[in-house]
């Protein structure tokens, strides 16, 4: 493994990211996880002019606000084990959907796997036109009884316009969206509770909540050690028989 320290490389100096990718291909480098500001920044990368040849395996580590294949992966792995199927399973994805690659990739996926996706947050941070295809914009309490699947995400305050923190309130946040006791407490019985991580503790989910029963934080973590591996493994031999890239 060699890592790459983006401040510390030509890029600075104007580097385009297929020239970077070109240059560690011919240093030996098999295959490069790139986790980028950008969203699908990968396209110069895939979709190559015919002057241009770049052997190297590319795995999206998250792109932008626009997609994290590896955690909507771990997060499908942990939900098939709770269940043995998505089928009919509803799930909630509550947070901040305007700003989360997340959100993006497990509404997808959840939806072709055969999963009733629904979404809740403040309504500033959704967006109709993208997030209604995939599922329904409801009030969290009025369905949390309901649901299989509760997915938390992280208030990204990094995305957001400037100015925007200091008008947050936490404890205003959490009273509406987060998950607390008597939300918790409403639940089916064999509900699970899932965030991508890192959690804002009091704000998306109540501290004493986050290794209850119903929580699968850990479980993800420990999962998305397996998933990495085997998509790392799918992509390498994929190479090696001549399939993909």
């Amino acid at each position: 493994m060699i890592p790459f320290d983006v401040q510390h490389s030509s890029v600075n100096k104007g580097e385009t990211l297929y020239d970077t990718e070109l240059t560690l291909a011919a240093l030996g480098i098999d295959l490069s996880i790139i986790r980028h500001s950008q969203n699908d920044y990968y396209d110069e990368l895939i979709h190559l002019q015919p002057h241009q040849t770049l052997q190297m395996g590319i795995i999206n580590a998250g792109d932008g606000s626009g997609q994290h294949p590896s955690q909507s992966l771990l997060d499908m792995m942990t939900i098939y084990e709770q269940f043995g199927t998505f089928t009919g399973l509803k799930v909630l994805i509550v947070g901040d959907l305007t700003n989360s690659r997340v959100a993006r990739s497990n509404m997808e996926l959840l939806t072709k796997l055969g999963a009733q996706v629904y979404f809740a947050g403040p309504q500033t941070w959704y967006d109709e036109a993208e997030f209604s295809q995939y599922g329904q914009y409801v009030a969290i309490d009025e369905v949390i009884d309901q649901i299989d699947v509760l997915m938390l995400l992280r208030v990204q305050h990094e995305r957001h316009q400037p100015g925007a923190q200091s008008s947050f309130d936490a404890s205003q946040y959490h009273a509406q969206y987060g998950l607390n006791q008597a939300r918790y407490d409403r639940l089916k019985e064999q509900a699970i509770v899932m965030h991508p991580g890192p959690i804002n503790r009091g704000v998306e989910w109540a501290d004493e909540l986050v290794e209850t029963p119903k929580s699968r934080y850990t479980i993800q973590m420990e999962n998305g050690v397996y998933m990495r591996m085997a998509m790392l493994e799918a992509v390498m031999r994929g190479r090696q028989l001549g399939g993909l890239s």
